[in-house]
């Protein structure tokens, strides 16, 4: 038996100091201590992942939290959990599909109806390149549910959470912004080759541009909104990149992969310390990369392109924009696309949702 304790130890220490270097390289633990009691949290995509260790560590802190998820099933046995956990009862579950403009629209209105007030919006959920498909109500699947959903909740909840001021509103966006280009001849893939990793950089990049051009919009009012990478995380978000897609990568690379990547705990922390640091009162606009704050890339900084973006947003989900904007709209998959500057004055509603059961939003990394 003892000759087995050498080569044993000697791995686990290996693998120990591994684990504490992987801590320290991603970040650590949110530095703040900040409790937040009486403030009412609203998270997207919070039934597993990033989303749902955000919530556990806000509920932690005292917060009032609204768990927005698209299967009830899932949000209802995480809120549960976390009220076990935590001891805190003011954990709730609703629905939301950010694929579905009815159910964003649904959703913030209950949210406004019912509660008090909104101290902090955690824009959390998404999509990872996924194969090609449409929301609802047209859309990209990736544009619309990491872009244009977001985009619509923020602003259906912006009266709530001004009259709750200071208040904050945090993006969860991605490192492959930097990669990432605005199209606005054709956002929803209609005309050319779909390319879900292009895709995919396109509404992370829209994540920073929204970010910024709201930060300007809401100057003076108390609210602030920033955008973060969380990292490298390991979640179901990346089910559909080349790591799962063989035996091979998925037997023999996929442990080491995970090995090398933060745990969801620790991929909560930056969402957890853009909501409750005391230093970042008053921040806004800006991006973090974890849970440093850096420049983003040259093409986030667009100022008219993120004007752009919110007018072209803006009248794809039906709200008010400040200028017409030509664009191609979303057409149904048997119909040609047609460029025409969008007036929209209705929200188109259809019967169902076509985001697939096990294609869930899920935390964004």
């Amino acid at each position: 038996m003892s000759k087995y304790v050498l080569p044993v130890s000697f791995f686990g220490t290996v693998f120990g100091c591994a684990a504490l270097l992987k801590n320290y390289a991603s970040g650590g633990s949110c530095p703040s201590k900040a409790s937040i009691p009486e403030k009412t949290v609203v998270i997207t995509g919070a039934n597993t992942g990033i989303g749902k260790e955000t919530a556990r560590e806000l509920a932690k802190r005292g917060g009032r939290i609204i768990m927005g998820c698209r299967d009830m099933g899932k949000c209802e046995a995480a809120a549960r959990e976390i009220r076990g956990q935590t001891l805190n009862p003011h954990v709730y579950a609703q629905q939301i599909d950010l694929a579905s403009i009815r159910s964003i629209r649904s959703f913030a209105e209950r949210v406004n109806r019912e509660e008090k007030r909104v101290d902090i919006l955690i824009n959390n959920a998404g999509v990872m390149r996924c194969p090609p498909g449409k929301t609802e109500d047209g859309f990209d699947m990736q544009f619309g549910v990491n872009h244009l959903g977001h985009f619509l909740l923020t602003n259906l909840l912006l009266d709530k959470l001004k009259s709750s001021a200071p208040s904050r509103v945090i993006n969860l966006s991605s490192l492959v912004h930097m990669v990432g280009e605005i199209d606005f001849g054709d956002l929803n893939w209609d005309r050319k080759k779909f390319d879900t990793k292009k895709a995919y950089c396109q509404s992370k990049l829209a994540n920073i541009l929204f970010t910024r051009e709201l930060a300007r919009r809401l100057e003076g009012t108390g609210v602030t909104v920033n955008a973060l990478h969380p990292g490298v995380v390991a979640t179901d978000l990346g089910r559909h990149t080349g790591l799962h897609q063989s035996q091979f990568s998925s037997t023999i690379l996929g442990p080491l992969f995970y090995l090398l990547v933060k745990s969801p705990e620790l991929g909560a922390q930056p969402s957890v310390y853009l909501s409750v640091a005391e230093e970042l009162e008053g921040v806004s606009g800006r991006y973090y990369d974890v849970m440093t704050e850096k420049e983003p890339a040259p093409q986030a900084l667009d100022d008219e392109v993120a004007a752009k973006l919110w007018d072209v947003s803006a009248r794809l989900v039906g709200l008010d924009a400040t200028a017409d904007v030509a664009i191609a709209t979303p057409t149904p998959p048997e119909s040609k696309p047609t460029a025409e500057t969008v007036t929209v004055t209705a929200v188109p509603v259809v019967a169902s949702t076509v985001l697939p059961q096990n294609q869930k939003a899920e935390p964004v990394l």
